[in-house]
């Protein structure tokens, strides 16, 4: 069974932070509410945790995994940023926006795309999620906890400890989730191209 943490939305008890970053160290599954719905998250070196993500999701290996980063220097060391896309994604994070970026060598190749060598990554408006990953100090291996045959995240912890208890180790509540995911923009040809309308307003990429 999960166990079920209720953090607060606005000040996150650092004993529940440090609980959640310890289960994460010892290879748990988690499942969080982001600035975009819940995801599920794990440690980047958990190996397995990825093929849980991957099975609970209902997802193959081409499947666009994202790295949860605390801040745009974080960002960096595992994703080749241009230019044009280093100004503008500073200009729109924190935020639901999610971007995909060829990986650097800190990524492990399990969690590139097999043929583009890509990753996702964002950096979230979420009070919880940025006090966990600067307890956790390093990125959040992560996916939208869009169940097989839906379209929208999961935003209700209690939901998803009754439908997942004995898939994910633990589940975090911490205040009102909104369900909608992130806007995807992928940036691996050197340009922005949205390929997934959501939160936030690609308005600035279509543009650019």
């Amino acid at each position: 069974m999960a166990r079920y943490l209720d953090v607060h939305p606005d000040n996150p008890q650092p004993r529940l932070l440090g609980q959640i970053a310890e289960a994460l160290r010892d290879d748990q599954l988690i499942a969080y509410p982001t600035d975009s719905g819940y995801a599920l998250g794990c440690r980047l070196g958990n190996r397995d945790g990825r093929d849980r993500i991957l099975r609970i999701r209902g997802l193959d290996d081409r499947h666009h995994f994202t790295l949860m980063c605390k801040d745009f220097a974080q960002l960096g060391q595992f994703v080749q940023v241009n230019n044009s896309a280093f100004r503008a994604i500073k200009s729109a994070t924190p935020g639901p926006y999610t971007f995909i970026l060829p990986a650097t060598q800190e990524v492990p190749r399990r969690l590139m795309h097999p043929k583009k060598k890509t990753v996702g990554v964002r950096i979230p408006d979420h009070v919880f999620v940025q006090a966990l990953l600067a307890t956790l100090e390093e990125p959040l291996l992560t996916s939208t906890l869009i169940l097989p045959g839906e379209t929208e995240p999961r935003s209700m912890g209690w939901e998803i400890k009754e439908e997942l208890d004995h898939q994910v180790d633990v589940v975090v509540e911490a205040g009102e989730t909104l369900a909608e995911p992130t806007t995807v923009i992928d940036w691996s040809e050197g340009y922005p191209e949205v390929v997934r309308v959501g939160a936030g307003d690609p308005s600035r990429f279509e543009a650019a």
